[in-house]
């Protein structure tokens, strides 16, 4: 298999100090599964082109296993010609200096965006040629797709899954190699090293500051894997707490602090965790989830009702709980007190045993920050599978935007926002929701309601039939 990388950054040869290998000299690299070699074919002042070649030895990958049956696929594949996990460990041994962004020669360089493609022979793209194209394109690559035939004498055979593929853009051999790396694996269903723990931890490493924000960040992540589902959920839920925005240096973040000063005027906050707390008094419940708890607001106000025995607050931002258990002092309650209240950490888009068995659930302008796919999940893990007897969710009512001057016409009240409903819309869905699990349905309004554009937040109160 082969990977080419060039450039036309003048001077081009440059791409050696980045390469941290002289375009002179041909380099082998001893790996456990064959040879790596470095070469330039190509080293002018205008272009450079550098190659990683790799030998596998099919063979030698098997030997010494313990065959659990004779399968001839062990010795006869496509392994030694196709890019797979094979490169990019490759990519990691041979160039990891280059990839972490380090050069003595030229450092001011391995930080500068310069025209940089890579050219792959062969890639399995197994999915098809639109998923290549959507895995790099949102990353700004600009992609050439050449499809090989089975067999050029037999073109009756059809069309192959391999590919000759270039990607081209302007940006740093560090970011360069590292999506490489990632993303190869990606295009191949088989991995050739044990799938576990550390491959997660690469996966995350690998694609901090820009994963988190792919189109196709779920199909990453769970070909990257090798679909094994307990890392993929896993993963799914870091890369959500990624997504979401940066915390503040004085722990909150900039569009919490737009909203809750759009929102002031009315204390629309202490409006609607009054409707929330008056709603889970009158459910008559005892143990309650805050599902999507953030920095604790809710949880503190239910540890003040007595009625309340078990409070379970959980949110994916492992940085919002930290700061829910700071305000809320866990550590310095009587232990009594100290027992009724637990915070996890979990996401609302996968299925959690430990959510199971509550009176109430209470999810708090929270559904708005989520995508149609999760939305979706979201009601299957909370009105299927959790199942409490009430439930108790708000969320904003789009049509009272207008109410608010310091908001530009067609904007959300939170940059984070997915959606915001209009009465109608919220009627709809929290309709159609009941009606397939088996809750009825009031809908109540939260703060102060006008009569054309209806209250700021709407709420519905769900109890199961």
């Amino acid at each position: 298999m082969l990977l080419t990388i060039s450039t036309t950054h003048a001077p081009a040869t440059e791409l050696g100090y980045l390469l941290h290998k002289r375009p002179g000299r041909f380099q082998s690299f001893d790996l456990s599964f064959g040879r790596a070699h470095v070469f330039y074919p190509e080293a002018a002042e205008d272009r450079c082109a550098a190659c990683l070649l790799l030998d596998v030895d099919p063979v030698g990958m098997v030997r010494g296993r313990r065959p659990q049956s004779f399968l001839l696929s062990q010795y006869v594949n496509d392994r030694p010609y196709v890019a797979s996990s094979l490169l990019s460990v490759a990519i990691a041994r041979v160039f990891g200096s280059a990839m972490q962004g380090r050069s003595k020669e030229r450092p001011e360089l391995a930080t500068t965006p310069i025209p940089l493609s890579a050219r792959i022979d062969v890639l399995p793209v197994r999915a098809g040629e639109p998923f290549l194209h959507e895995v790099f394109e949102p990353l700004g690559y600009e992609v050439e797709a050449m499809r090989h035939p089975l067999d050029a004498q037999f073109p009756e055979w059809g069309e192959s899954p391999y590919y000759s593929v270039t990607v081209r853009k302007a940006t740093t051999l560090s970011e360069l190699l590292t999506h490489l790396y990632v993303l190869i694996p990606v295009f191949d269903n088989q991995k050739h090293y044990f799938i576990g723990e550390d491959e997660l931890e690469k996966l995350m490493a690998k694609g901090e500051g820009w994963l988190a924000r792919h189109p196709k960040k779920e199909a990453i992540a769970r070909r990257y894997l090798k679909f094994q589902p307990s890392l993929y959920r896993a993963a799914l839920a870091r890369l959500v707490q990624e997504e979401a925005p940066a915390e503040a240096a004085d722990d909150e973040r900039p569009a919490d602090r737009r909203e809750a000063a759009l929102e002031k005027p009315l204390s629309l906050n202490e409006q609607r965790l009054g409707a929330v707390l008056a709603a889970l008094r009158s459910s008559g419940a005892r143990r309650i989830l805050d599902l999507g708890c953030g920095e604790g607001k809710l949880v503190r106000e239910l540890m003040k009702e007595r009625q309340f025995e078990e409070i379970v607050g959980l949110d994916v931002s492992m940085r919002s709980l930290e700061i829910a258990a700071q305000r809320l002092k866990l550590e310095r309650l009587p232990e009594r007190q100290a027992e009724r209240v637990k915070l996890l950490h979990g996401s609302l888009t996968y299925r959690d045993g430990r959510l199971k068995g509550f009176d109430a659930a209470a999810v708090v302008e929270v559904i708005e920050h989520l995508d149609a796919p999760r939305l979706a999940a979201f009601e299957r893990v909370v009105f299927e599978f959790a199942r409490p007897q009430t439930i108790v969710l708000t969320t904003p009512n789009r049509e009272y935007n207008v109410m608010w001057e310091t908001l530009p016409a067609g904007r959300f009240r939170h940059t984070d926002h997915r959606f915001e409903w209009t009465r109608e819309e919220f009627a709809e869905w929290a309709t159609r929701i009941g009606e397939r699990r088996g809750y009825q349905v009031r809908r109540l309004p939260v703060g102060a309601e006008h009569e054309h554009v209806g209250p700021p937040t709407q709420m519905g109160v769900f109890t199961r039939e």
